[in-house]
């Protein structure tokens, strides 16, 4: 399935091959399951035949989109065998009469949905092909749930999540009022099948039914708490995952911890659940194991680590001295957590651990002094510009661009030469844009060609929008060098695209920096 956009280009395609009477086929085979294609389909070609008032409707498909809710009625009533999509967008119709019948039909289209889809199927394809209400309703849930925003949308869902649930007969009421539900051969989903539906659900690729199928499982008390656990650990949507830790701290409120669940926790990707796995190891009476978990690349996991280990008596502060002076434990995640406790007296460690040879680590220093407040001398932060660790360069970056205007521009410019790695080059750059003036100009000038992308964009969109005659006029460079540079930069830019005008804003340079 492709984004949005495509699958909606798709169900306009179709509805415009449908308009034109091509040889083509139906279009629940044209569009698949994607909903944006289904409803991008609804849409146009209402508005195409709206437009078109005295063509002729040849396809049913497209007397069930009609703009005239009299045509839609009609074609519902006329059609033995509507494609369910389209039925259940017509279940949110704006025209009272229309979506009454749509409901009667969709409750009768599904009462024997498996023979008609294997027919249908068998006479397009030309082979058998295997169906039954499951598919039906796995394939129409990410439907249902984007027409639920809707005015009349939410009555397919609320019975949607009424059969997933046990509750009730999906449509019953409005098929044979009255009739008890045993009585339907379809109604009888048993809670296997429930569970299957709402398993491949909470797998599939759509977010809403992701959602929607994880609250119907827990509502319903699908899973015990290991599995919620596991489901929350490996879950790559972090609204769900919360969903699904949610349950499982419930879960153990209530009945106890459970180390199983505990340890599926801990094990997750998104700091959220690790951290509630964390702040778990208490209840489980495990809270020694906290120190494995102060160095948590994550700030929420390392937060949590830190108050289980004083629920249990602990000093974080000096469980982090002690993690630093050990050199096989020291890592950039460790660093930072003993900025986030320590105070003034921790500034020395700080200072030395610029000079580890893990680039991780000297980022993480030279953040945790700019947190405490402790200045760095403006000869070390220019030296770390050369550092081979990206992230430590940008980090002196930042602390040195309040002073740019004071920086020796010759040096700067020095730095962002090809002989230098891009993250060099990069943190040179900004500063002089910083700094502003003609320095800027030639350093930007001079990186028209870097081979960075980002530099490279970034260098253009500074040249593009440059104000050359306020530049010749303030006398920052003399005018036979400031032709030279309007003569490279033209020649990479082009005339069109630079702005010669002195009407360019200071804002334009202030949103780069």
């Amino acid at each position: 399935m492709g984004s949005t956009a495509e699958e909606a280009a798709r169900g306009r395609n179709a509805a415009g091959r449908l308009l034109r009477a091509d040889a083509v086929p139906a279009p629940w085979q044209l569009l698949g399951n994607s909903p944006e294609a289904w409803i991008a389909f609804d849409r146009e070609t209402r508005r195409v035949q709206r437009f078109s008032p005295g063509a002729p409707v040849r396809r049913l498909e497209a007397r069930l989109c009609h703009p005239d809710g009299r045509v839609r009625a009609a074609a519902l009533a006329a059609w033995r065998n509507p494609p369910l999509q389209l039925v259940v967008i017509r279940c949110a119709d704006w025209v009272p009469q229309v979506r009454e019948r749509a409901r009667r039909v969709l409750g009768r289209a599904l009462a024997d949905h498996p023979a008609r889809t294997r027919d249908r199927a068998r006479r397009v394809l030309g082979r058998p092909v295997a169906g039954d209400l499951a598919d039906a309703l796995t394939a129409l849930t990410p439907l249902v749930l984007r027409l639920a925003g809707r005015e009349h949308g939410g009555w397919a869902a609320e019975q949607l999540e009424a059969a997933l649930s046990g509750r009730y007969s999906l449509l019953a009421a409005w098929w044979r009022p009255g009739q008890p539900a045993t009585t339907w051969s379809w109604n009888s989903l048993t809670p296997q099948q429930r569970a299957g539906i709402l398993d491949r659900l909470g797998h599939g690729t759509d977010l809403r039914s992701r959602r929607f199928a994880a609250r119907v499982a827990l509502a319903t008390g699908h899973h015990c708490v290991r599995e919620r656990a596991r489901r929350a650990a490996a879950e790559p949507d972090p609204v769900t995952a919360r969903m699904w830790t949610d349950a499982v701290l419930a879960a153990m409120a209530a009945d106890g911890p459970d180390d199983g669940a505990v340890d599926a926790l801990l094990g997750s990707r998104f700091p959220a659940v690790r951290a509630a796995g964390v702040t778990a190891l208490r209840g489980a009476g495990r809270a020694a194991e906290a120190h494995r978990y102060l160095a948590d690349r994550a700030g929420t996991v390392r937060a949590c680590a830190r108050w289980l280990l004083r629920q249990d008596g602990g000093d974080p502060y000096a469980a982090y001295r002690a993690l630093l002076a050990d050199p096989q434990r020291v890592t950039g995640p460790a660093v930072t957590g003993f900025a986030e406790t320590a105070g003034s007296d921790g500034v020395p460690l700080l200072r030395t651990l610029l000079e580890h040879p893990e680039g991780a680590v000297r980022a993480a220093a030279l953040t945790g002094l700019r947190r405490l407040g402790a200045r760095v001398e403006v000869p070390v932060l220019l030296t770390l510009l050369e550092d081979r660790s990206a992230s430590t360069a940008r980090e002196a970056t930042r602390q040195l661009l309040p002073s740019a205007e004071r920086l020796d521009t010759a040096g700067l410019a020095a730095l962002t030469g090809p002989q230098w790695p891009p993250h060099t080059r990069r943190a040179a750059f900004r500063l002089l844009q910083g700094r502003g003036g003609s320095a800027e100009l030639r350093a930007a000038v001079a990186l028209l060609t870097d081979p960075d992308p980002g530099t490279r964009r970034r260098a253009r969109d500074g040249v593009a929008t440059w104000n050359w005659l306020s530049t010749l006029h303030e006398g920052e460079a003399e005018r036979a060098e400031l032709g030279g540079l309007l003569a490279r930069a033209a020649r990479h830019l082009g005339a069109r695209e630079l702005r010669l005008s002195p009407a360019r804003g200071a804002a334009d340079r202030d949103a780069r920096r």
